[in-house]
C-alpha cells in the first residue's frame, strides 16, 4: 500500500500498543496543498493563511494564483473538466484514487467496502472566496443520473473557519419564485433581483450551514471554510456574467434553461428550516474531549462531521477520516508513532491504521463518509 511514512516518536497509547496495520505501512498521512488552477472565481489567500503557508512558498506570484480558491483534500474527485485535475497525489507519487482502488479494505474497512466499494463517498475541501461567489445550485442525484449521466448529485455543508470582515452567504429563496421570473433573471443576468429574493445569513468563525442539492446559494467575499460534499464537481449557475471562462452554455452544463432549472428548489426556505440548516450543534463530553455534531441528522446519510476539542487525550476508533486541525497544538498518535498537529493541517486517516489518539490542547474537525447502514442512495432528494 502506498502511504506517507511519518517519523516515529516515543509516543504510545496509555495501557500498551493498540492493534493496527502500521506494521504493513498503513498510517495516517499529512497532506499538502492540492489547488486546481483557473477556477472561475477569485480566492485562495485565506487557505494559505489558514494553513500557515507564506505566499512566497505557494507560487502566488503566478498570474493565476488568485484563481485557486479551493484545496481538494484527500481527493479521488476530478474537477468537472476532468484530466485528473483535483486528484490528490500521495508523497510517493501515487494517485490516492489508485491507492483506494488497490487497497480498499486498508483504507475504508470491510463494512464500507461491502456497501460502497472503493468509493470514498466524500470530498473535503478548503475554500476561500476572494469575491462573492455566483448564485448557483447543485443538482440532485436523481437529476444527475437521469439528465447528466452522472453517478450522483451534490449536497454539501460548510464549516466556517475564518472571515475577513462581516461574513455572509445567501441560502434559498425567501419567497416562492415562479419559473418565468427565474428565467427572466437568468436571461437578463439580473443579479440584484436574484439576491433580493434570497435569505442573507451572517457568518462568523465556527458557524455551519448544510446545503441540500437544489438549494440556490452564494458565498460572500473573504470567507474561509471547510466543505464536505458528495464527491462530484457539478454546479448549475443562475449567475455567470462577469466571471472569466463562464458563458451561458457552461453555466447550464449544456442544457436548455427550462431543463437545467427544473431541479432548482424555488420554494421559500422559511425561518424554521433555515435555522435547522444553520444551527444544528448538539454537544457531548467524552473523557478529555468535547464532541460537537456539526450538521443535522439528514446529513448522516451522505457524510458526517464533528468538532473534537481535546484537552488531554482522546482515542479515535479505527475509521476512514479526514482530519482538519483548526486551533491549538498536539499530535495524532498510533502504534508508537505520531504526527505533530498545528492549525491548518489536513490528515488522511485510513481505517487500517487502527485506533489513533489525539493528544494535546487542540480543536479538530473529523470528516467521515456516511455510515454504511445510514446511506441514502438518492443523495438527499
Amino acid at each position: 500500500m502506498s502511504t506517507g511514512r511519518p517519523a516515529a516518536s516515543d509516543g504510545g497509547f496509555a495501557g500498551g500498543a493498540v492493534p493496527s496495520g502500521a506494521d504493513r505501512g498503513i498510517a495516517p498521512i499529512a497532506l499538502g496543498l492540492n489547488r486546481p488552477a483557473e477556477r472561475p472565481y477569485r480566492g485562495g489567500a485565506g487557505i494559505l493563511r489558514f494553513r500557515g503557508i507564506r505566499p512566497s512558498d505557494a507560487s502566488v506570484d503566478d498570474p493565476g494564483a488568485d484563481r485557486m480558491p479551493e484545496d481538494f483534500v484527500a481527493s479521488a474527485t476530478e474537477v468537472f473538466a476532468g484530466g485528473g485535475v483535483g486528484l490528490t497525489v500521495l508523497p510517493d507519487g501515487t494517485r490516492l484514487r489508485d491507492a483506494f482502488d488497490a487497497h480498499p479494505i486498508d483504507y475504508f474497512g470491510e463494512a464500507h467496502v461491502a456497501a460502497f466499494g472503493a468509493d470514498p463517498m466524500l470530498l473535503v475541501k478548503l475554500l476561500n472566496t476572494g469575491e462573492r461567489l455566483f448564485v448557483h445550485f447543485h443538482p440532485s442525484t436523481e437529476f444527475a443520473r437521469s439528465t447528466l449521466d452522472r453517478v450522483r448529485g451534490k449536497t454539501e455543508a460548510w464549516i466556517v473557519v475564518d472571515t475577513d470582515e462581516a461574513g455572509y452567504a445567501y441560502l434559498g429563496f425567501r419567497r416562492q419564485v415562479d419559473e418565468e421570473e427565474l428565467l427572466d433573471w437568468f436571461e437578463r443576468q439580473d443579479v440584484d433581483a436574484m439576491l433580493a429574493a434570497m435569505n442573507r445569513i451572517e457568518l462568523a468563525p465556527g458557524d455551519t450551514l448544510y446545503v441540500p442539492a437544489g438549494v440556490p446559494h452564494s458565498i460572500g467575499p473573504g470567507i474561509t471554510l471547510v466543505e464536505l460534499q458528495q464527491p462530484v464537481d457539478l454546479s448549475i449557475l443562475v449567475e455567470y456574467d462577469g466571471f472569466p471562462g463562464l458563458d451561458r452554455r457552461a453555466a447550464l452544463l449544456g442544457l436548455e434553461p427550462g431543463v437545467a432549472f427544473s431541479d432548482l428548489d424555488r420554494e421559500p426556505l422559511s425561518e424554521e428550516p433555515l435555522a435547522r440548516l444553520a444551527s444544528w450543534r448538539p454537544v457531548r463530553t467524552d473523557g478529555d474531549a468535547q464532541l460537537t455534531a456539526l450538521f443535522p441528522p439528514d446529513a448522516d446519510a451522505l457524510f458526517r462531521a464533528d468538532r473534537i476539542e481535546v484537552d488531554g487525550a482522546y482515542l479515535l476508533p479505527a475509521d476512514f477520516a479526514v482530519l482538519v486541525v483548526t486551533d491549538g497544538e498536539g499530535e495524532l498518535g498510533w502504534a508508537g508513532q505520531a504526527i505533530p498537529l498545528a492549525p491548518g493541517q489536513t490528515i488522511l486517516v485510513p481505517h487500517g491504521a487502527g485506533a489513533t489518539v489525539l493528544r494535546g490542547a487542540l480543536g479538530v474537525l473529523r470528516c467521515r463518509p456516511p455510515h454504511p447502514e445510514a446511506h441514502s442512495p438518492s443523495g438527499g432528494r
